[in-house]
């Protein structure tokens, strides 16, 4: 077997990386729709010909990155890699073999390299529209989600499946965007193809397996060697999460023994009857996404970095749904998977752990621009980040999706509505020694003279971004429309004029609060990220030193 030194398997390392992120821009520039050229809601990934994962672009989004590997193994069980042949592109939006809900395309084509196959790329991308109801926390189950596409050729030897084409154009409601977003993805996959062998034929690669084994050896041999490290014990965490009327409980127990990690989620609620259950597949990814945060986070993710984590998860609860469950939301669930586990390992990783984070926020709108334009899209904002020790949160920063959130000139040149205010929210952190990031609010007026209706995908309203260590917790989100508290999982319709206002949730505090150094108090104080009243009884600042910095900045 062929052996590469440090400095070579660096180099080769690093190059594969710079392949996916080109790979990456490509579907960018490529898209049709504002939520990848914008929100950067995406992934590519690049795979030896066994379906190792061996590197994914910066820009991708983690929870894809965890799925895209078991996406793969799907594609191949369907299409043994022995029956595929050049110019061949498989798709599939799967909720279960995919991503965890319909509105991700999963594309990905073989690489051959004389005639031999030499790996696969694999990109994937939210559309703004599959059909059917469109993304709600309301939905009671799939068939009312959208179309559901099984693992199919998109193209059979570079023949497009004009029947596939059809009966996709034929089931959404923005058909240019939709089709052009899966081309684009075709297209990046193609590029990806095409630098993965320039790269074989500059180094002499007949075979890229060799490399891959070296990536993947070394990369597992440090996550194994870092859960070494975690003392061994039982870590257990659990957590309540907004539904409906009822809110759900997440439980885990994290095992650690020697080199094994397996985490368990016994004790989770059951799945409902509505669009916020979660396939394992999201959970293994979200789980595996939390554990690599916590113990290798500077180590490029690919498969040997995720084969340590174990897990397991009562079929039916809702971290484990089963058809016919809804699963458009599965974000508002899927997510608390990490917060959940950074609090089974605070004992055990004091110094590693992550407060709560206020959580990404999405709303899904439909509606007619003033020009009669139809849309149909969703509209990205954040709360703040948890703090760390010595760190304090990010305030309006996305997390654990890493998604980038909607620029005010791209939404109103897009919709029609007036982004009219976004700001950050006062005293929204979590109190601590490190301070938890603010949440933000945004105001958003209906201009497009038309309705405009929205479904609410809203965390955090009832159990604010928690606090470790003697931390506070974050400020709560707010969902408004003129003025008066909706249902933050509610579908409305905005009528001409109408302002609907956004609360974002803060992160939560990390530390005790009185530990937090004068001078940081006084310079939020100054910035406005915090109210006299919050730093005199939460952080022990004199008044009277409080309202003379008041008066100087003034």
């Amino acid at each position: 077997m062929q052996q590469f030194d440090a400095v070579s398997l660096g180099i080769l390392w690093d190059r594969l990386i710079a392949i996916a992120n080109e790979t990456v821009e490509v579907l960018v520039r490529t898209s049709f729709s504002s939520i990848v050229r914008e929100n950067y809601d995406l992934a590519c990934v690049l795979f030896d010909a066994d379906g190792n994962s061996l590197a994914q672009g910066a820009f991708s989004q983690p929870v894809f990155i965890g799925t895209g590997p078991q996406t793969l193994r799907h594609m191949l069980a369907r299409y043994p890699a022995e029956t595929l042949r050049p110019g061949d592109v498989v798709f599939t939006n799967d909720a279960w073999k995919g991503t965890g809900h319909l509105w991700d395309v999963n594309v990905m084509s073989p690489v051959f390299r004389n005639g031999k196959l030499a790996g696969f790329v694999l990109s994937i991308s939210h559309l703004p529209d599959i059909g059917g109801r469109g993304i709600s926390a309301e939905n009671a189950e799939i068939y009312e989600e959208g179309l559901q596409i099984p693992i199919c050729k998109l193209f059979r030897a570079g023949e497009l499946n004009e029947e596939l084409v059809e009966l996709i154009r034929t089931n959404v409601r923005v058909q240019e965007q939709v089709i052009g977003d899966i081309m684009a993805n075709v297209t990046c996959t193609q590029v990806g193809a095409r630098l993965m062998l320039e790269l074989m034929e500059e180094y002499g690669l007949d075979d890229l397996r060799p490399l891959s084994q070296a990536i993947l050896r070394q990369s597992e041999q440090a996550m194994r060697a870092r859960i070494r490290a975690i003392p061994d014990g039982s870590y257990a965490n659990r957590i309540q999460v907004e539904a409906f009327d009822t809110p759900v409980t997440l439980a885990c127990k994290v095992e650690v023994s020697g080199e094994r990690l397996h985490i368990d989620y016994k004790g989770t609620s059951e799945q409902i009857r509505a669009g916020i259950n979660v396939p394992l597949c999201y959970t293994r990814a979200m789980s595996a996404y939390a554990v690599k945060c916590l113990i290798l986070p500077s180590v490029p993710n690919n498969e040997g970095s995720v084969n340590p984590v174990e897990l397991s998860a009562p079929e039916g609860c809702i971290l484990n749904a089963a058809l016919p469950a809804a699963t458009g939301a599965r974000l508002l669930v899927g997510h608390f998977v990490v917060p959940l586990v950074f609090g089974a390992m605070a004992e055990a990783l004091p110094d590693a752990v992550q407060a709560d984070p206020g959580m990404l926020n999405a709303i899904n709108m439909v509606g007619h621009h003033r020009d009669g334009r139809f849309f149909s899209t969703l509209f990205f904002s954040s709360g703040g980040l948890g703090a760390m020790r010595d760190v304090d949160g990010l305030s309006a920063t996305p997390a654990p999706a890493n998604m980038m959130t909607m620029p005010a000139e791209t939404w109103e040149t897009l919709t029609s509505m007036t982004l009219v205010r976004r700001v950050l929210r006062v005293d929204s952190g979590g109190v601590g020694e490190s301070r938890g990031g603010l949440g933000q609010r945004i105001e958003l007026r209906n201009d497009t003279g038309r309705p405009v209706r929205v479904a609410l995908l809203g965390s955090r309203t009832h159990f604010p971004a928690l606090g470790l260590h003697r931390g506070g917790p974050g400020g709560a989100r707010i969902f408004s429309i003129n003025g008066k508290a909706v249902h933050p999982k509610g579908r409305y319709e905005l009528a001409e004029g109408d302002m609907l206002s956004i609360d974002d949730a803060g992160g939560g505090g990390f530390g005790d609060p009185r530990k937090r150094p004068r001078r940081k108090v006084l310079e939020d104080l100054e910035n406005g990220f915090i109210t006299i009243d919050s730093a005199v009884r939460h952080y022990g600042l004199d008044r009277t030193e409080a309202d003379r910095r008041e008066k100087a900045v003034v």
